[in-house]
This record gives structure tokens, C-alpha cells and sequence, in this order.
């Protein structure tokens, strides 16, 4: 299969078997500035030359949302700039014959890491991705579920402290506002001065600093609630967590599981179990390889 990782910065496509198992792999900066017609040009010579003399099944791409992955349309991503209702998989199906599957980034993570990942063995796997910003995908029976609409599982929009911060166009106090790895840089600005982001703050963190340990706690905090709040929702069989933040994890999240385990109910408490993800940076573009299988 052909995985294409879309990014804001970079756009990878690989050549990917079905144990998971990249092939081949090629790198560009995606120049998303330049507009949808050069990315997508660009995008289209990238396949063929990775999938050149290989008989491929299907071509399955990651990439941020906002997205409608039953029309195959992006839906004005912020890192995208200029892709306003751009039909992405009817470009391509105009140069490719195989079946075409998009879908939000974090979904075909949390598919690769469910399927061959951290959660391999689990019949129900929440994904979240702690990075930059915070999303998720729900695998169930080794399947993504959607939603009516694809956008199921994206949690960095649930509000977890009613007139809280505002970020991007989230609602006020949403998860992704609260918790993520631009969160916990700009609150190590507003108070401790840093200028490094994130990375700095957990550096500090590290080195034993009050003020970067108590913005980590924070953090930690309003995720759990989050996770917390899923557990009673969807009450999956594993979370598994990846992205930047968890590069991180001997710091985050041996307290986010205790604080996670707190937020539940008693008798729930035993069974939560959360593990970091396994997959590293490879999840997306494995997960948009095997997206053509999904269906």
C-alpha cells in the first residue's frame, strides 16, 4: 500500500506491506504556501516514484484536519493554508486507479498503533496524540470508527474548564487549550519567562524547578479529566498515548494515570490501563498505509 503523511511542513509517502513494514520512503517539504495545485502535483510524483514496478493495493493519506474523509475533502486546515474545501482524493483519483482513503492524521495513527502498535491484541483502542495540539482516534475490532460526520475521537475540543483559555478557533477552555504542548509553552512564558516552549519548561521540570513542575501538573490534570471523561463515555479496553509530550513521559505519566484512576469510578479503577505508544514516528505513515484496508 502507499502511505502519504500530509503535514503543514513536511509530506512523506511510503511504500508499506501489511505487517506494517516501510519499504520505501521518500521526504518533501510540503510548501504548503505555494498553494493545493503544487502540493498535490508534488504529491502525485512523490507516489509514483515510490510506487514505481510495485503493484499497490490502495494509496491512504493522513492529514490534519478539519477533513470529510467520506467525501475525500480537506476542510481549511490551519497549517494548510489556502485548502478550502480542496477534493483531494478526486484529484488523485484522476491520476490513480486503486482506491483512495483520507483521513484525519491522528486516525491513521491510532490505526497503526491499535493494529500493530501498543495496542495490538486489544479489542478497543482510544489513540491520543499529546503534542503540539491534542487528538485522538477510537479503533474498534481493528477498525477506526468515525462518526456521522469523521470527526469521532477528536478530543482537543472538549471543553475541560469553562471560560478558560482560547486557542485558534477551539472552543474556550477546550482540552487542546489546556493540556497540549503549546499550552504548557505558553504558560512557562506568562510565567516563568521562558522562551524555548514547551521543551524548555520540561527541561526545567527535570532540572527540579518548582514553577515548570506545577505547569506539568496542571497539564496532567486537565488531560486526565479528558481521558477520564472517555472512560465513562467509551469505557475502551486501552488508551495509548504518542505524540511530543510523551517523548517526555518519565515526567507526565506515571501521575497521569494515578490522576486518571482518581477521576473514575471505584470499581473502574483496576481495569484503566493507558500505555505510551510504541510506534514512534512512524504511526502516521504506516497508519495511512494500511487506511485502504480499513474500509
Amino acid at each position: 500500500m502507499i502511505g502519504v503523511d500530509l503535514g503543514g511542513t513536511n509530506v512523506r509517502v511510503a511504500l508499506v506491506d501489511e505487517n506494517g513494514t516501510i519499504l520505501q520512503e521518500l521526504s518533501r517539504k510540503t510548501e504548503a504556501s505555494r498553494g493545493p495545485d503544487f502540493v498535490i502535483g508534488n504529491l502525485i510524483e512523490m507516489i509514483n516514484v515510490v510506487q514505481e514496478g510495485t503493484d499497490v493495493a490502495s494509496i491512504g493519506i493522513g492529514s490534519p484536519g478539519p477533513l470529510d474523509p467520506y467525501a475525500g475533502v480537506i476542510l481549511s486546515p490551519p497549517n494548510l493554508p489556502g485548502w478550502d474545501r480542496v477534493p483531494l482524493v478526486g484529484r488523485l483519483r484522476e491520476h490513480f486507479s486503486v482506491p483512495i482513503v483520507l483521513d484525519n492524521d491522528a486516525n491513521a495513527a491510532a490505526l497503526a498503533e491499535a493494529t500493530l502498535g501498543a495496542g495490538q491484541g486489544h479489542k478497543s483502542v482510544y489513540y491520543i496524540t499529546w503534542s503540539t495540539g491534542i487528538g485522538g482516534g477510537l479503533v474498534i475490532d481493528g477498525k477506526l470508527f468515525q462518526g456521522a460526520q469523521g470527526y469521532a475521537g477528536e478530543i482537543g475540543n472538549m471543553i475541560i474548564q469553562p471560560g478558560g483559555f482560547q486557542h485558534s478557533n477551539l472552543n474556550a477552555g477546550a482540552l487542546e487549550a489546556m493540556a497540549s504542548g503549546t499550552a504548557i509553552g505558553r504558560e512557562g512564558k506568562v510565567r516563568l519567562g521562558v522562551t524555548g516552549g514547551a521543551e524548555e519548561v520540561f527541561r526545567m521540570a527535570a532540572d527540579g524547578h518548582d514553577g515548570a513542575r506545577k505547569i506539568l501538573d496542571e497539564a496532567v490534570d486537565y488531560l486526565a479529566m479528558g481521558i477520564a471523561n472517555l472512560v465513562h463515555t467509551v469505557n475502551p479496553e486501552v488508551f495509548v498515548l504518542g505524540g511530543g509530550v510523551m517523548q517526555s513521559q518519565e515526567l507526565v505519566f506515571d501521575s497521569l494515570c494515578d490522576r486518571v484512576r482518581s477521576y473514575v469510578y471505584p470499581s473502574l479503577r483496576e481495569h484503566i490501563l493507558l500505555k505510551p505508544a510504541a510506534l514512534g514516528t512512524k504511526a502516521g505513515i504506516v497508519g495511512a498505509g494500511l487506511l485502504g484496508l480499513s474500509q
